[in-house]
């Protein structure tokens, strides 16, 4: 597998490895023993799928908070994503900084977001299969999430922004602004 460190350094890239012969390929993509090696020292206990039919949605920035905070290691298995990471913890030096990485089932890449990380992709292309891992169970009471275009963040969207689909809850986020003390920073 092969690593690679983002902006904010708690953020980075997994590729793994692919085996390929005439049948076309073998690849190990969890490796829990090799994930600690390189610093992610979190037990994953239940795994997502989404599926988007259509180029040009957007799901997310979406959270939770402690005690269901969910670290996500995320990969595109069917088409591609720009999938997108936000500091939320109060106090951390790239506090409401992104960094964003495009996964595909051509690159085979994955991003590790910690705990503590808004998170939200879109779809570049139709017909997008996405999995992740996550190191926390899903807990409606302590679901959060702030608005994909608010000014705050300024994010760059590489799709055509007045055709975006998002969910109806999506929609009516609240800005960055309201993030406050929703995690802490750990040096």
């Amino acid at each position: 597998m092969k690593v690679e460190r983002l902006d904010i350094p708690e953020v980075f890239i997994i590729t793994p490895k692919r085996f390929k012969d005439s049948r076309g390929f073998f690849s190990e993509t969890y490796n829990a023993q090799y994930l600690k090696e390189i610093g992610i020292n979190h037990t994953f206990v239940q795994d997502n799928q989404s599926f988007s039919i259509e180029k040009n949605i957007i799901r997310g920035l979406h959270c939770q908070l402690a005690p269901y905070e969910q670290g996500k290691l995320v990969r595109c298995s069917q088409g591609k994503i720009w999938d997108v990471a936000v500091d939320a913890r109060t106090g951390s030096p790239t506090f409401g900084k992104w960094v964003a990485a495009e996964l595909s089932e051509e690159n085979w890449s994955q991003l590790w977001i910690p705990p503590g990380f808004l998170h939200g992709f879109c779809t570049l292309t139709p017909n997008v299969m996405v999995q992740y891992k996550c190191t926390g169970l899903y807990n409606k009471a302590s679901e959060q999430a702030v608005r994909w275009d608010c000014k705050e963040l300024a994010i760059d969207w590489p799709i055509e922004i007045e055709k975006v689909i998002l969910s109806e809850k999506d929609m009516n986020h609240p800005n960055f602004s309201v993030v406050d003390n929703w995690f802490k920073y750990a040096a």
